[in-house]
């Protein structure tokens, strides 16, 4: 079986491969080929993906920031037989590929926006600042939607100035991160909602002195340590390992058993990392096997139901 996703070099992408090779080891028969371009590089994984049908006939998981240069393969998959679920990014339209393994953006930034609400006055003012690592991909933007929306509505007095161009390979993103501040001094809060952001935030305000209100996705190793510290507010994790271990867990049961793959989007869901639960996420994080023990009860449940997990490809957001 095959795991294409789009980098080595970043903590999200890393996240899902580790939860599809969880799946692997916990069947002791499957060969997995894990693979992953060094760097975003949508051409370069498309080669990956051609080489994992020829070489994962049993089924493919494919995560991809540039789900339209995959067209053309998906349905060569397709059309040789071999069974596809795309993960994080819904398939895109003239494909065949019907099952979508993600999470809700717009409910990840929610998520964020509502614990930022929770350390600002409801008659604050002041400006806040957004960072979008990958301009143009629609699950950030989704999540920028949400993040925004509850912002507005909950503190109508605050100026929300962005999204900025962020960056999402880790130098890049310092770089770019550490020029947004330095334009936009006055700010109250810096929001990021890529992987990066709650790294590269944390490390500004230790090397410039300055305390500002900080909060992004995902769940960097150096972010959870953010939390933990207090120079991030939280996190808004979309549980990439669990994406990862269910998408390629289907996968198994539809060849090891004959189980039809689902239709539809199944939503794992969204989990808030903040003060209260750091601890026990950072204890989750530790290595592979305290993944798998965390995550053990959590996906017999969503696999033994998958009705409460599946709505139509088409409410994806």
């Amino acid at each position: 079986m095959g795991f294409i996703y789009a980098s080595t070099t970043q903590n999200p992408f890393q996240e899902m491969a580790f939860g599809a090779k969880a799946a692997a080891a916990a069947d002791g028969k499957v060969t997995l080929n894990a693979a992953a371009p060094t760097g975003v590089n949508g051409p370069a994984q498309v080669q990956l993906f051609r080489s994992a049908i020829r070489n994962s006939r049993d089924g493919i998981g494919l995560q991809s920031l540039a789900p339209d240069l995959f067209v053309r393969p998906l349905v060569q998959a397709d059309d040789d037989g071999v069974p596809t679920v795309a993960v994080d990014a819904a398939p895109p339209a003239g494909t065949k590929t019907t099952l979508f393994v993600g999470n809700s953006n717009t409910e990840v930034g929610r998520a964020l926006g509502e614990e930022f609400i929770k350390r600002v006055p409801k008659d604050a003012k002041g400006e806040v600042v957004i960072g979008n690592d990958i301009p143009g991909l629609r699950l950030l933007e989704q999540r920028i939607e949400g993040l925004t929306a509850v912002i507005k509505k909950e503190r109508p007095n605050l100026t929300i100035k962005g999204p900025f161009d962020a960056k999402s390979e880790p130098t890049d993103n310092y770089n770019a991160w550490n020029s947004i501040v330095k334009a936009n001094p006055n700010a109250m809060a810096y929001l990021g909602v890529g992987g990066q952001d709650g790294v590269s935030l944390p490390l500004i305000q230790k090397q410039t002195g300055r305390k500002f209100l900080a909060g992004s996705c995902d769940i960097d190793p150096a972010a959870l340590k953010a939390v933990k510290d207090g120079s991030l507010f939280a996190l808004s994790s979309p549980e990439h390992w669990l994406k990862g271990y269910v998408a390629l867990q289907l996968l198994i049961d539809h060849q090891r058993k004959g189980t039809k793959l689902p239709e539809g989007w199944w939503n794992p869901g969204t989990l808030v990392i903040n003060s209260a639960n750091i601890d026990e996420i950072m204890k989750r994080q530790v290595n592979e096997q305290s993944r798998t023990a965390y995550f053990k009860a959590i996906t017999q449940q969503q696999l033994s139901d998958p009705s409460k997990y599946l709505k139509p490809l088409e409410q994806a957001n």
